[in-house]
């Protein structure tokens, strides 16, 4: 009877029919007190689980105190029931759209913020029940099957909804629901026996294995510790929980993990944690301290490139912005062997003249440091420096090299070039450039020069042969367009004058990189001569 009296009694309670309103209570109160707990708690769960996505904040503030009045009935066999609950409101819950301005979450216009401080409501007997276990010295043995429930809720509510979420400083919203629930998550997890430092270095320790029915990834999902992570060090939240003995260096290792799994995926909002969780943990690091073992760890390789990634590819200007921002922040925390050896690296990988560019102006600047009076960086200079510039100074196809789609790296390295042929006398010849020129001027210099030549020749006549038909006919609105196509995509369909516009422009850069690239074969010319 009980069961069957709850779906009616929910929907006339949720319809908040005022007439009806005191009956259903007490109906319902009637329920909780005679019927089985289990049979309830089944149908409880199934009226939250069929509630529509408009009425779920309602149906789970609702169902909220029955549904803990039902489980603390069950006795110490409760946990399953619990973590059958707990799995269940969480579901609904990640169904709610979250706040994304301030004025949405102080206005709860989603439900989200009652949802999330009222399940803190529902957990605490829970957790304090854990709690007392604990203090009771029963420790964390193999049937403390509630503990795990309670774990599984707070590393699932890391993951959503607080991965989700952007949540706001005190400054800009001093009253925060969803921060507070950030937060008691967090206590939670160190109440029920988590030390915050252990969770976060997971990943480095790879500590054993505790006793019980859930798998070590299970247990501890990344996405979830990546969540905490981004709490601790870019929110603040809980850190006076955190040990402060622990080296910045090496908390950059434990989190690289987390920064790699944020920056790999495509949501603005996981990408945009990343960012800062990789910033945040990086100015905590000494400018030039990271040692080049560190190139050895996966993670030191593959964050590299998610973040070439977010630079180039990533559609929100603010984060490809932000991500060059961070990429140079890491770069600047490498002691000089492991910036040598991470440019290197990202020559041979990053497949995009744009960030081989960057790079190359970095080794430009790590150059002009080498050379100044006392600095004794070995790394830049003669026999190491050389391999380094062979690869910079370098044409991927030879002559018929794209020059415009490689124009950031061929500028940079000529730029370069330039630079260390002025900057570094023949006669001191730090840097090794002249007694490698030869080689240069045969594998870079005179590729280009055929390369320009030819790619000036045959823009030239593309751009006579479009003057003469935009001649022939006429200047009529209706002129002919003609496609473009880079990198293998087609652009939109362009008029005869944007066509002129595209083939005028490629000549300008081609004088600029003839003007540079005369500049230094006069320089080269000069040395031979004498």
């Amino acid at each position: 009877m009980g069961w069957n009296l709850l779906e009616p009694i929910v929907k006339v309670l949720l319809s908040k029919e005022d007439r009806n309103l005191p009956h259903c209570h007490a109906i319902l109160t009637h329920l909780l007190q005679t019927c089985s707990p289990k049979e309830l708690l089944v149908g409880l769960l199934e009226q939250v689980e069929e509630a529509d996505s408009d009425t779920i904040p309602e149906a789970i503030i609702l169902l909220l105190k029955p549904l803990q009045t039902v489980l603390l009935k069950l006795g110490v066999r409760k946990a399953s029931s619990v973590g059958m609950a707990l799995s269940t409101l969480l579901a609904q819950v990640a169904q709610l759209p979250v706040p994304l301005s301030k004025e949405q979450e102080e206005d709860d216009v989603f439900g989200l913020c009652r949802c999330c401080t009222e399940l803190l409501l529902f957990i605490r007997p829970f957790v304090e029940e854990v709690k007392e276990n604990l203090n009771n010295n029963r420790g964390f043995s193999r049937n403390d099957e509630l503990r795990g429930e309670i774990l599984k809720f707070c590393m699932k509510s890391l993951s959503e909804p607080l991965l989700e979420v952007q949540l706001k400083d005190p400054d800009a919203l001093e009253k925060s629901p969803l921060r507070d629930f950030a937060s008691e998550i967090l206590v939670i997890l160190s109440s029920i026996g988590e030390s915050l430092p252990d969770l976060l270095c997971h990943s480095v320790l790879r500590k054993r294995e505790v006793p019980g029915f859930m798998e070590e990834e299970v247990r501890y999902p990344k996405e979830s510790l990546a969540s905490l992570a981004h709490l601790l060090f870019v929110k603040h939240i809980a850190m006076e929980r955190f040990p402060a003995v622990l080296s910045p260096v090496f908390l950059l290792q434990c989190n690289m993990e987390y920064i790699e799994l944020l920056l790999s995926r495509t949501e603005e909002s996981r990408v945009q944690k990343g960012l800062e969780l990789y910033e945040k943990t990086l100015v905590r690091v000494e400018d030039g301290s990271l040692p080049v073992d560190l190139l050895d760890l996966k993670t030191f390789f593959s964050v590299p490139q998610n973040l070439v990634k977010v630079m180039t590819l990533c559609p929100v200007q603010n984060l490809r912005t932000k991500g060059l921002s961070v990429f140079q922040l890491s770069i600047d925390k490498f002691n000089t062997e492991a910036k040598y050896k991470f440019f290197r690296c990202m020559l041979r990988t990053s497949e995009h003249a744009g960030v081989e560019g960057y790079i190359i102006k970095n080794i430009k600047t790590q150059i002009d440091s080498a050379l100044r009076p006392g600095y004794g960086n070995e790394w830049f200079l003669g026999k190491h420096l050389l391999p380094l510039l062979h690869q910079v100074l370098c044409l991927p196809q030879g002559p018929e090299t794209d020059l415009l789609h490689n124009l950031d790296r061929i500028m940079e390295s000529l730029n370069l070039l330039r630079y260390l042929l002025i900057r570094d006398k023949e006669w001191q010849n730090e840097t090794g450039v002249w007694s490698e020129l030869y080689r240069m001027e045969e594998n870079f210099l005179k590729p280009l020069r055929t390369g320009l030549n030819m790619s000036k020749a045959h823009y030239e006549a593309e751009l006579k042969s479009a003057k003469e038909n935009k001649r022939s006919s006429g200047t009529e609105a209706k002129a002919p367009t003609c496609t473009v196509t880079v990198g293998n995509e087609s652009l939109p369909n362009m008029t005869p004058e944007m066509q002129l516009q595209v083939l005028q422009s490629a000549l300008y850069t081609f004088d600029l990189m003839e003007s540079v690239l005369a500049r230094i074969e006069e320089i080269a010319e000069a040395r031979g001569r004498v």
